[in-house]
């Protein structure tokens, strides 16, 4: 039996509330569990010097954490004066995983930031992340449509991630703190709803685990992100 009384192939309970940020071109708040993260897209006029007069737009990520996210408090990454390699790694994920369902060149020469501000951390926080700013992302380019900017949303799919891990031998979906700490293995996907595979970060914690294992988990990782795509259709009201 898992800590939280699921069974090996059930999802935390996800809930995305759209809107939870007034000012931004759109957001929401995505929960997975205890996991709580805020998304929000911003829209600008502008690309990186690399863009310029490409014709093609950008769409990037920043990530971060309160200090009370966790157990115990951490540090703001700010009065460190420098991000941690893991908000590095873990904030361009998010904008590899959007960025492989944008059009760029249909999005024109303007970028898209979403920031994923972490509220609660109980596991799966990247996941969370991808799954809640592929919303806000969304929900920002009916923005533009709206305005008169864009005449159609220049998106090619939906994006979600979800984690997966082997506990006491058994292949699970899904993890949550507790789980993911003492994991044997664990894995995050990131799947389109087309079957596309847009990053798989893998590890092993103890021992090596086999092609068979491998596969429950991307099993798994069908079956989860199925309905986390289901979950953000039902948020746009598609």
């Amino acid at each position: 039996m898992r800590p939280s009384g699921r069974g090996p192939d059930a999802l935390r309970a996800v809930s995305i509330v759209t809107g939870f940020a007034r000012h931004a071109e759109g957001s929401c708040l995505i929960k997975m569990g205890g996991t709580e993260v805020l998304c929000a897209a911003s829209v600008e006029p502008r690309v990186p010097p690399f863009l310029r007069n490409s014709g093609k737009g950008w769409v990037t990520a920043e990530y971060g954490m309160l200090p009370r996210a966790t157990h115990t408090r951490g540090d703001r990454e700010a009065a460190r004066g420098k991000q941690s390699g893991r908000t590095q790694e873990i904030q361009r994920l998010i904008g590899r995983s959007l960025r492989a369902v944008t059009d760029l060149a249909a999005l024109g020469e303007m970028s898209i930031t979403l920031d994923c501000d972490v509220l609660n951390a109980d596991g799966g926080t990247r996941c969370a992340s991808i799954t809640g700013a592929y919303v806000a992302l969304s929900l920002a380019l009916r923005h533009l449509m709206r305005m008169n900017v864009l005449k159609s949303i220049p998106l090619t799919g939906q994006v979600a991630a979800v984690s997966c891990g082997l506990v006491g031998g058994t292949a699970v979906l899904d993890l949550d703190y507790e789980e993911d700490s003492g994991a044997e293995a664990d894995a995050n996907f990131v799947l389109t709803e087309g079957g596309g595979i847009v990053e798989i970060q893998g590890t092993a914690e103890k021992s090596p685990f086999s092609e068979a294992q491998f596969a429950e988990l991307m099993t798994l990782a069908k079956l989860g992100t199925t309905q986390l795509f289901a979950a953000q259709r039902a948020a746009l009201e598609l």
